[in-house]
């Protein structure tokens, strides 16, 4: 039986689990951590599942033909396979999808309901109510708009927000004003959440300049790339008041180092990259059906454009 290797740069635990997971998915198959194929083995494989492989190691695999990645993020491996890559399959999974769309919708109502103001009145113990905004009354920008960018306007919509969205080429959502023209949906939006790729034309995407096309007072979800917004355009307009809050969950550095400034900021709440986990069960299961799909019919998934980046 042709071997599957999982080619990886996780701790030992993680690649244990992700093991189990994958095998428990395919137990018709047999995948193994490429160090436990020897140099024969290591020629008769045509397929690998990464998980951030080093490019050295995938380099081991003679006669590899396609990958598939277990993450839906996939720049890092785009960028450091370069342009000679085998085709890259990336995850795409409902659950994650569903996921990202409960944290979109979570910290939407975070800020649209003022809980980073209700936090700083009581550090400073002042009892301050504020007015009540309608989710009607709030529209909500999503930069982005393939598979998670979808799911979240289709969450945002059905609970009442006024969603509008950006992509690079026109998509079509029921309840979404969608278009092309970034300028419009950060001037009109009082959310924007970021759930764009990481490319090489949306790395800075949110420079001063854009930054500076966003609404007085609007605030900002990156659920993205830490790199599509520049850190200190960003410290800028919260230090104006040029907007009111962040939610990042994304950083140009992970773990987000303890002397960063955007720690302590009192316009930035910092998550530790949790708003959409990948479910190790339902991801294996998506790369067995893929896989074996391709084993029974020789039909690739979808692939990676390497130009685009995603």
């Amino acid at each position: 039986m042709t071997p599957i290797a999982f080619v990886n740069r996780l701790p030992a635990e993680a690649e244990t689990q992700w093991l189990a997971s994958l095998r428990a998915a395919m137990p018709e198959l047999s995948v193994l951590a490429l160090r436990e194929l020897d140099v024969q083995a290591r020629a008769g494989v045509e397929v690998a599942i990464v998980a951030n492989p080093y490019p050295a190691d995938l380099a081991l695999l003679p006669n590899l033909k396609w990958v598939h990645s277990t993450w839906a993020g996939v720049e890092r491996l785009v960028a450091e396979l370069g342009g000679d890559a085998p085709p890259i399959v990336r995850l795409v999974d409902p659950e994650l999808a569903r996921t990202m769309a409960e944290a979109v919708l979570a910290w939407t109502y975070y800020l649209q309901r003022d809980m980073p103001a209700y936090a700083a009145s009581q550090k400073a113990r002042r009892w301050e109510p504020r007015p009540y905004r309608r989710p009607d009354e709030t529209v909500v920008g999503l930069l982005g708009l393939g598979a998670l960018g979808a799911a979240a306007a289709r969450r945002l919509s059905e609970a009442g927000f006024r969603v509008m969205g950006w992509s690079r080429s026109p998509k079509a959502i029921r309840g979404v004003d969608a278009g092309t023209d970034l300028r419009h949906v950060l001037s009109a939006a009082d959310i924007v959440v970021c759930l764009t790729p990481l490319t090489p034309q949306t790395r800075g995407l949110l420079n001063e300049e854009r930054v500076g096309w966003m609404k007085p007072g609007a605030a900002l979800i990156n659920f993205a790339r830490g790199p599509i917004i520049e850190t200190q355009a960003l410290l800028a307009a919260l230090d104006r008041r040029r907007l009111s809050h962040a939610v990042l969950d994304v950083f140009d550095e992970e773990p987000l180092p303890a002397e960063s400034l955007l720690w302590t900021h009192p316009g930035v709440t910092v998550l530790p990259h949790i708003s959409a986990v990948t479910d190790r069960r339902t991801a294996s299961a998506i790369v067995a059906d893929n896989i074996r799909r391709w084993l029974a019919q020789g039909v690739l998934p979808q692939s990676v454009d390497l130009v685009r980046g995603y």
